[in-house]
């Protein structure tokens, strides 16, 4: 079975980027809730702020995402960068999680 190449002004990242950042929104609140509760028993830290932070961007992202797939069909040019816009902001949220992870993991924030 031959693969072919997207279509002129395809948006297939997109397409996958936003039900994946809207997942990635759900961890980043169940991280800041888990943090809210451990507040109490190992005190305060700020990786519940970074959390909602993090959430913000991928936010954004499902929003380009959204905003490339709407606007593709009347603008290539402009629905390319709008997903350009929405992979860079959730690749930003991935590394920002996992560095967020990995040094509240260390006890370092």
């Amino acid at each position: 079975m031959a693969v072919t190449p997207p279509e002129r002004g395809s948006t297939e990242v997109a397409r996958q980027i936003l039900p994946t950042s809207g997942t990635m929104i759900g961890v980043c609140t169940t991280l800041v809730g888990l943090v809210k509760i451990l507040e109490g028993q190992f005190g305060g830290s700020h990786v519940d702020e970074w959390g909602a932070i993090i959430a913000v961007a991928f936010l954004a992202s499902a929003i380009f995402s959204y905003l490339a797939i709407r606007v593709s069909l009347q603008s290539v040019v402009s629905g390319r960068t709008l997903e350009r816009c929405a992979d860079v902001l959730f690749l930003f949220g991935l590394f920002a999680l996992v560095v967020l992870v990995a040094l509240f993991a260390f006890e370092t924030i």
